[in-house]
């Protein structure tokens, strides 16, 4: 490594072309692999380092956020509730997101998802492979139909818009809950409704979740919400684990008071509520749904130029915490 360039900490594995951007501009010093992913360990890897490329498991707390020299952090997800952004504001160190690039590749992940709990697709396929397929029957595996239910989107982003306009397709009626109402033009547009979050959960046939982790989301969904969906309704969530009272969403769906869920995300990510692993009626997934490798690819590019942005001081394209550079040390 030259002692003249500067030095960046990357966290995990890039995918390319994000190592060779990053190498243009800087010596990158690899995390290494295994090491416990705390505060503390990460603070100590990143002295001497100008900038951190990191993911969603990496807690990115003051302890790092102070590491003198450090300018920049950049996030390889559309989240950030791994970074304390209060902190990293304080301390002049500009923290980035990749947003935009996942949306539709997230939408499509989030409808097979849908569509999977709602068809049994994943209990038919254990059913197949477990040898007891012995021929049709009429009440084998029956499930809920897609085609012409509601679907309510909590939260109605960039992600939640690309879901409903897929939802088009199938003839559905698409309500929505926000904080933000959408433009009445682009309502209409859309053909969307806006309601609030008790008569979505009523009225929907399928809940498709899409807000960020916040103090005001953690557990939107709990007990009391579960309580008044359909027991013919689905529930899929896509954003963010602790969004959803796992331990309530057990008990929902051991006592069939939902027909199923489809989940990407957990509550104590990656430990996965271990009711849940034994409950036919959800279909599980790794936190893959931006996971093609176009997206992933472009994720960790996009990422790369914001740190590089960032180090040659510079405004990267995608600040978390603007302000920061009105005062930048």
């Amino acid at each position: 490594m030259s002692e003249n360039r500067p030095r960046v900490l990357n966290m995990h594995k890039l995918l390319d072309p994000g190592p060779a951007v990053l190498a243009e501009a800087a010596d990158i010093f690899q995390y290494p692999d295994g090491k416990p992913l705390t505060d503390e360990n990460i603070a100590a890897a990143a002295e001497g380092c100008v900038g951190i490329v990191s993911m969603l498991m990496d807690p990115i707390t003051e302890k790092v956020l102070s590491v003198p020299g450090l300018k920049c952090v950049s996030n390889v997800a559309v989240g950030y509730d791994n970074i304390d952004v209060a902190a990293a504001t304080k301390h002049g160190v500009f923290v980035t997101n990749t947003p935009g690039i996942l949306d539709e590749t997230t939408a499509d992940f989030a409808f097979a998802l849908l569509m999977a709990a709602a068809r049994r697709v994943v209990q038919g396929d254990n059913f197949v492979r477990g040898t007891h397929f012995k021929g049709w029957a009429i009440d084998m595996l029956l499930g809920v139909d897609v085609n012409h239910a509601t679907l309510g989107l909590v939260g109605i982003g960039r992600i939640g818009r690309a879901v409903a306009k897929r939802a088009r397709g199938f003839n559905m009626r698409v309500i929505y809950s926000d904080v933000n109402p959408l433009p009445a033009e682009m309502e209409r547009e859309m053909g969307v409704t806006r309601v609030d979050l008790p008569r979505l959960l009523r009225e929907s046939d399928f809940v498709s979740v899409h807000v960020p982790l916040t103090d005001k989301t953690h557990h939107l969904i709990g007990a009391e919400q579960l309580a008044i969906m359909k027991p013919t309704a689905v529930l899929v969530n896509t954003s963010r684990g602790p969004v959803i009272d796992e331990g309530a969403l057990v008990e929902a769906l051991k006592n069939h008071r939902l027909f199923a869920a489809g989940l990407d995300v957990y509550e104590k990510e990656p430990q996965v509520h271990p009711a849940l692993v034994g409950l036919h009626n959800v279909v599980l997934a790794p936190h893959i749904a931006s996971a093609s490798t176009r997206t992933r690819s472009e994720m960790c590019a996009v990422a790369a130029r914001n740190l590089v942005t960032a180090i040659r001081g510079g405004r990267p394209a995608n600040m978390v915490n603007p302000e920061v550079a009105g005062g930048r040390r």
